[in-house]
């Protein structure tokens, strides 16, 4: 698969660029970094869901992702971190999504509401996180876009 490669570039400049930052602990009200960490998988933007907590919309290659920050208080200082990939149009068997979470360890698979493919991780970040362990997550979400959007015979 010539997208892992990339895949793999990105993560690694991901983590130089981080770990060359500073190393105190990134929360979930570090939104910039956050951002920027995800700028170097791909293209992304800030935004911001219906209840005005903060949202990143990203593209790995032209897979297409959200990051919701969760719990948070007053539209910041989230708690947590939420990573989302739907792929529409994408209806494999629950015998492939169960095999997926029998198989695989990170990111859960599930058939959506109207049975479309969805993969999603989480990060806690109550008490921080250095900028290389955010790296190193995602880097890891990067490989579980990939390798699910495979799985299920996306595109």
């Amino acid at each position: 698969m010539k997208l892992m490669p990339t895949i793999a570039g990105a993560a690694l400049a991901l983590a130089m660029t981080l770990s060359a930052q500073a190393h105190t602990l990134l929360t979930g009200s570090d939104t910039g970094a956050i951002l920027d960490a995800a700028k170097l998988l791909g293209t992304a933007t800030l935004a911001a869901q219906p209840n005005g907590d903060p949202l990143i919309d990203g593209k790995i290659g032209d897979l297409g992702y959200q990051v919701y920050f969760k719990n948070c208080t007053n539209n910041a200082a989230c708690e947590d971190l939420n990573f989302y990939a739907g792929f529409g149009g994408t209806k494999p068997t629950l015998a492939v999504i169960n095999d997926w979470n029998r198989d695989k360890r990170f990111g859960r698979a599930y058939l959506d509401e109207v049975q479309d493919a969805a993969v999603e991780m989480d990060l806690d970040l109550v008490k921080g996180v250095t900028p290389d362990y955010l790296a190193s997550q995602m880097g890891l979400w990067s490989l579980v876009v990939a390798e699910f959007s495979t799985h299920i015979g996306y595109k």
